[in-house]
C-alpha cells in the first residue's frame, strides 16, 4: 500500500468559534482507494501559506510511501533541510499527515487505532473543558466576571464534568513574559474563590495561563491562587526557556502542566529531566503526531509524570487524542471544547461519544471518526487572520476595568 493523493480543507467554525478561527484538516488516500483524514494545529504562518507547507512536507517526505513507515517518514520531516530539532511549522504539518496515515492503517486492518499502539488501557477517558458563556450571559463581560465563570462551572459539573479550565490573569502579549498586575493577580484569586465555591469538591479547577508571565511573576501569581487547590497551573512562562519551568515548578505547591506549543520528544524531555512539568499537554496536530505523542508518553511514565492532550482546534485532533488516550496507564485527562462541541461533532456525524464526564473510547477502525466532507466545504475559511492572535501593546498596569486580551 502506498500513499497517493492530499486533499486539504480549511474550515472556519461558525460563531461563537469556539476552537480557533479555523482548523486544517488533511485527507490522504492510498493507491488500495483508503482514505485517512487527520489535522494540523500550527498557526504561524496563514492559512495559504500552511497549505503550501503541507504539500510540500507530503510531496517531499510522503507521497508514495508505504503508510507504515511512520518512524521512517517522522525522521525525513524532522531532519529536513539540515534541522533535526523541533520546527512546529514543518513538524505541525507533519502531524496532521502521520495522524491521517494512522487512520488509514487502523481501517485497513479493520481496527482501531488504539488497538494499533498497544490496545485499549481506558474503556472511558475522562474530559474537561474551558468554561464558556450560558444562554443568558453577555459575552463581552463573561471572561472577567467571576460569577458569571462560577455559574458556568456549575453548569458544567451538573453535566458531569469533574474538571473545568478558566484563564483570567491577564493578557497574551508578544512581548514574552511579564510581571502580572495587581488587578489580574486579585481577578485571579476572586475567579479561584467563586468557582471553587461553586463546585466544592466535586471538580478540580484548572488554571490556565498561556506563557504570559515572567518566571518571578507567575511564581507571585501562583502563590496567589495556591489556597484554592487548583490541579494544574498551565504554561506559566513563555515556552522558549524550559529551563524556567522548574524554577516556577520548584516555588509553588501547584502541579505544573505545559506542552501546548512544544513540539517533539526532545522539549518534553527537558521539562521531566529539569523537573519543570508533572502534567504534560501536547496538542498532537502540532507535536509530530500520534507516534510522537505516544514516545512522550512513555518518557513521562519513567518520571511519574501523567498525560492530558491538549485541544484548542477541530474534531479530529481531538478523536487522535482519544484514541492515544485509550492506550496511556498514566492518562490523567482529555481536553474536549464543552460536551464535544456542536460544530466539532456535526463535523464528525456525531461519532464520538461524550457522557457524562467521560468520552467512550471509540471501538470503530481507524479514529473511529466519519468526516463530514460536505459540511466542511461549505464552511470554508475566507480569512486573512491566523487561528489564535497576541496582542502588540504591554501589560497596562493602570488599567481600571478588565479586558479580554486574545
Amino acid at each position: 500500500m502506498k500513499i497517493r493523493d492530499l486533499e486539504i480543507f480549511v474550515v472556519a467554525p461558525p460563531p461563537p468559534g469556539w476552537g480557533g478561527r479555523y482548523w486544517i484538516f488533511v485527507k490522504l488516500t492510498a493507491d488500495s482507494g483508503i482514505a485517512g483524514i487527520g489535522e494540523v494545529y500550527a498557526s504561524s504562518v496563514g492559512p495559504e501559506a500552511m497549505k503550501a507547507v503541507i504539500e510540500d512536507v507530503f510531496e517531499r517526505h510522503m507521497l508514495g510511501e508505504n503508510p507504515e513507515n511512520i518512524e521512517l517518514m517522522f525522521r525525513r520531516a524532522y531532519s529536513s533541510g539540515f534541522t533535526q530539532r523541533p520546527d512546529p511549522t514543518s513538524l505541525g504539518a507533519f502531524s496532521g499527515l502521520e495522524i491521517a496515515c494512522w487512520d488509514i492503517l487502523g481501517k485497513d486492518a479493520g481496527k482501531p487505532v488504539h488497538a494499533l499502539l498497544g490496545g485499549m488501557t481506558n474503556s472511558r477517558v475522562r474530559s474537561y473543558s474551558y468554561l464558556y458563556p450560558l444562554s443568558g450571559h453577555e459575552p463581552s463581560k463573561f471572561w472577567t466576571d467571576p460569577c458569571l465563570a462560577a455559574e458556568s462551572a456549575a453548569s458544567m459539573v451538573q453535566q458531569g464534568f469533574t474538571a473545568v479550565k478558566f484563564d483570567p490573569a491577564g493578557p497574551y502579549t508578544i512581548r514574552g513574559g511579564h510581571q502580572p498586575a495587581m488587578f489580574d493577580i486579585e481577578l485571579s484569586i476572586e475567579f479561584c474563590r467563586e468557582i471553587r465555591r461553586a463546585v466544592g469538591s466535586r471538580a478540580d479547577l484548572l488554571f490556565g495561563t498561556h506563557g504570559q508571565f515572567s518566571t518571578s511573576g507567575a511564581i507571585r501569581l501562583g502563590r496567589a491562587i495556591e489556597e484554592f487547590n487548583p490541579l494544574w497551573f498551565e504554561e506559566p512562562v513563555p515556552p522558549d526557556n524550559l529551563l524556567e519551568f522548574a524554577e516556577v515548578a520548584r516555588r509553588v505547591r501547584i502541579p505544573v502542566a505545559a506542552g501546548e506549543r512544544l513540539a517533539a520528544k526532545s522539549e518534553f524531555g527537558t521539562l521531566l529531566r529539569t523537573g519543570g512539568a508533572s502534567i504534560l499537554q501536547p496538542a498532537l496536530g502540532r507535536v509530530g503526531g500520534i507516534l510522537e505523542a505516544k514516545k512522550i508518553s512513555g518518557m513521562a511514565e519513567a518520571f511519574n509524570a501523567q498525560m492530558a492532550p491538549h485541544l484548542y482546534a477541530g474534531p479530529v485532533e481531538w478523536a487522535a487524542s482519544i484514541q492515544l488516550a485509550a492506550t496511556l496507564p498514566n492518562l490523567l485527562i482529555v481536553e474536549t471544547v464543552q460536551t464535544g462541541g456542536e460544530f466539532h461533532l456535526a463535523l464528525i456525524n456525531n461519532s464520538i461519544l461524550w457522557e457524562n464526564g467521560y468520552i467512550r473510547t471509540p471501538v470503530a477502525p481507524g479514529l473511529g471518526i466519519e468526516f463530514n466532507e460536505d459540511l466542511a466545504r461549505e464552511h470554508a475559511y475566507q480569512g486573512k487572520g491566523l487561528h489564535l492572535e497576541m496582542q502588540e501593546s504591554p501589560c497596562d498596569y493602570g488599567r481600571a476595568k478588565p479586558q479580554k486580551m486574545i
